[in-house]
């Protein structure tokens, strides 16, 4: 197998000139700037420390633009994955979700070695946008207990248990932290709706905009709410040691599930904003080299301390926005984190937890396509894809993404199976209208030849549009005609089908004859040596070919010819 591996980055720098490094330049700052909040907000809302998020978003940011296949990806932490590392965190402890990343990193790395990056793209929409809604309320549940300032000391995973105790500690609601919630919630709406008409307050974040100015009101007022500094002692202002996770040989097998679905939401939502970008940009990615590069960012920024991250839509899009386009952006927006970490990191004490908080509820409302879920919208789609919809978003909000995408894949395959199906048809082609009755029958009327017109794709799925030629119901011929030319795939189970229906006429003396074979049909009654089960004499190009050669079969009666 060749495996290929060539990063974006060597095909932009040809050519490479001062103008574009300007752009780049401004936009790495201001997406930089903006992923300082959401990393550590993200970081909080999944069980971590704000400096695993930290670590994760300069770490896993460089190298996927260093390595990847886009040229305005931007990696790091995203907030689809905050209900999957929260559970591993809660079911297997911080050292084996750091392991669990490596090995998806592994999975990653392979999955684009191998070149597997396209077949991403067959999951299908019905399913995407129903875990990514169900992501989205998964999300917003977990940063109920931080917005309300709940008292919960380990707030549990799995949906049920999570309702029961967030109702159980209504009780403790703190005023002071839902007011610092709601502003901080207030200010960033109105911000993001407000940069739209003012020119300079397009040039910061809304989300950098509300952190600033709650850390500075906490830190001039000293308000009674949780910050970082109150809960994770803030910000270390130095590099984090290098070192490799704890390793348990006994809970490696234990890690094998949550580590294929860290790498199967980081392949789909990568690629899914690469594609994005794509159409932004005028550019196409290269989607294995994207995802060998997300793969060498999952194994190296656990040993950074860091966790699972992908391509970021928002700060991807923001990236573009801002005129990045080349992976120099990526990668300066990655060592503007290393530099606010090195010099800011002791004002990130005062930061409320509330102010996070509110962030991240924005984030998981703008995540989710919820104009889906509209009766108008569903109507316009049919049973199936509601079905698909609906059922993949209440089972990643009840259950878990993985059991999600497992079952919406299962029944999206049920589905095309049915529908494949229901279009593949087989019909009989009157031939006594066409050339009389003395022609194709018998002197008692039984059929002498039966000719009959295939439509669709004759697979496991659609075999019993067969069961009438093999049980005979039309008659006992002396040849049988299959008119192959609108089929477009055939299987084994197909295949064995046909084998069955010539044994069955072997057995009686008749004859079966295929005619207008497609290129794939052909190749597979080719290699399958049931051409010379048939006889080449057997298979015509065409129906009237078919037609002589059943007149020569049967050797009486007018002469057939079709046209």
């Amino acid at each position: 197998m060749n495996i290929r591996f060539r990063p974006k980055l060597l095909d932009t720098l040809h050519g490479y000139e001062r103008v574009g490094f300007t752009q780049d330049l401004s936009s790495g700052i201001t997406v930089g700037v903006l992923a300082l909040p959401l990393a550590m907000a993200f970081a909080i809302a999944s069980g971590m420390s704000p400096t695993a998020g930290i670590w994760t978003a300069i770490v896993a940011g460089l190298l996927i633009s260093l390595l990847g296949g886009s040229r305005v990806q931007i990696g790091g932490p995203t907030g689809a994955f905050i209900p999957i590392i929260y559970a591993i965190v809660v079911d297997h402890g911080v050292q084996n979700l750091l392991i669990a990343t490596m090995m998806s990193g592994v999975m990653l790395l392979a999955m684009g070695a191998f070149r597997l990056g396209s077949m991403i793209r067959f999951i299908p929409l019905s399913v995407v946008i129903g875990f990514t809604n169900g992501i989205a309320v998964v999300i917003f549940m977990s940063q109920i207990k931080d917005f309300l300032g709940l008292k919960i000391d380990n707030l549990p995973g799995e949906f049920f248990a999570k309702l029961e105790a967030l109702y159980a500690a209504l009780p403790t609601l703190h005023l002071p932290t839902i007011a610092v919630a709601c502003a901080s919630l207030a200010v960033l709406v109105l911000w993001n709706k407000r940069a739209v008409r003012v020119p300079w307050m397009k040039r910061l974040p809304g989300p950098l905009a509300v952190l600033i100015i709650g850390t500075l009101v906490n830190a001039a007022f000293s308000l009674p709410v949780d910050t970082i500094g109150s809960r994770f002692g803030g910000i270390p202002q130095e590099l984090p040691e290098i070192g490799l996770p704890e390793l348990s040989l006994g809970s490696l097998g234990k890690l094998i599930a949550p580590a294929l679905t860290i790498a199967l939401l980081g392949a789909i939502e990568s690629l899914l904003s690469a594609r994005v970008a794509d159409s932004q940009i005028d550019d196409r990615h290269d989607p294995n080299q994207e995802l060998m590069a997300q793969g060498i960012a999952n194994v190296v920024a656990p040993l950074f301390g860091g966790f699972a991250a992908t391509g970021a839509i928002a700060r991807t899009a923001t990236n573009i926005r801002t005129g990045g386009r080349t992976p120099v952006a990526g990668i300066i927006h990655a060592l503007v984190l290393l530099a606010i970490v090195l010099v800011l990191a002791p004002f990130a004490s005062y930061i409320p937890l509330a102010t996070l908080s509110a962030i991240v509820v924005v984030v998981s409302i703008n995540m989710g396509e919820w104009h889906a879920f509209s009766p108008n919208q569903l109507a316009r789609y049919t049973l199936a894809y509601r079905t698909i919809l609906l059922g993949t978003f209440f089972i990643t909000v009840i259950f878990d993404l993985t059991l999600a995408v497992e079952l919406g894949m299962v029944m999206a395959s049920l589905f095309f199976i049915y529908r494949m199906s229901d279009l593949t048809r087989i019909e009989r082609i009157p031939l006594e209208e066409h050339y009389g009755v003395a022609g194709v029958r018998r002197a008692d009327g039984t059929p002498r030849i039966l000719a009959y017109r295939m439509f669709g794709s004759l697979f496991f799925g659609a075999a019993n549009k067969l069961e009438n030629l093999l049980l005979m119901q039309d008659g006992h011929p002396d040849v049988v005609i299959l008119d192959t030319d609108k089929v477009i795939n055939i299987d084994t189970t197909g295949l064995d089908i046909l084998q069955t229906l010539h044994r069955n006429l072997q057995k009686r003396g008749a004859t079966l004859i295929l005619c207008g074979l497609n290129s794939q049909p052909g190749s597979l009654v080719f290699r399958s040596g049931f051409l010379d089960q048939l006889g080449d004499d057997n298979v015509t190009s065409n129906i009237t070919e078919a037609l002589i050669r059943a007149q020569r079969i049967r050797g009486a009666g007018p002469e057939i010819a079709y046209a």
